[in-house]
């Protein structure tokens, strides 16, 4: 009895000390992207973010952490909302010597690491307005009625962005879903 409490103990103040430790309850997530003016109007045009204050790395400093080999980063900031600890979304397109990779991904499962981007949305049919002026098309058969056992009134668009990136969008049945119920 004596060690499972000293276990749960144990446990419970390591949660504590690990939930404490962080100073935002939002992650930031960086992209580097072939075509910023692109990759700028998929995600403010289309997906709706808004363009805040951006910011550039110079001289030693992203050689010295390993953000590039040396190159300097011009990073633009796209957010969800107006609120100080929004999410954001930092694009940078990269010149260099060694340019990126841009690697078809079929499927989400197709590559380890970072597959998709969710973005919950109010209103999918905007989304998908925007989406279709710009030239994207839903992918796969998509937009869905989220499956049996979820929310029927909530559906799932996903869309590639300019670099083949999953972009998946999750709010209200789109119109055309919900007459077909």
């Amino acid at each position: 009895m004596k060690k499972l409490l000293l276990s749960s103990l144990f446990l419970f103040t390591s949660f504590v000390a690990s939930a404490e430790n962080f100073s935002s309850q939002t992650i930031d997530l960086g992209v580097v992207v072939s075509d910023i003016e692109k990759s700028l109007t998929f995600y403010k045009q289309v997906v709706g973010f808004s363009e805040i204050d951006g910011f550039e790395v110079k001289g030693d400093f992203p050689k010295q952490v390993g953000l590039t080999d040396g190159t300097p980063l011009k990073i633009h900031v796209l957010v969800l909302g107006d609120e100080e600890k929004a999410t954001k979304l930092k694009l940078m397109e990269v010149s260099s010597t060694k340019p990126a990779r841009n690697i078809k991904q079929p499927y989400i499962h197709t590559l380890t690491g970072f597959s998709y981007l969710t973005i919950f949305v109010k209103d999918v049919d905007l989304v998908l307005k925007n989406a279709k002026q710009k030239g994207y098309k839903p992918y796969a058969k998509s937009p869905q009625t989220l499956p049996d056992g979820f929310p029927q009134d909530i559906c799932l668009l996903m869309l590639k962005d300019p670099d083949g990136n999953f972009v998946e969008i999750v709010g209200p049945n789109t119109k055309k879903l919900s007459a077909n119920k």
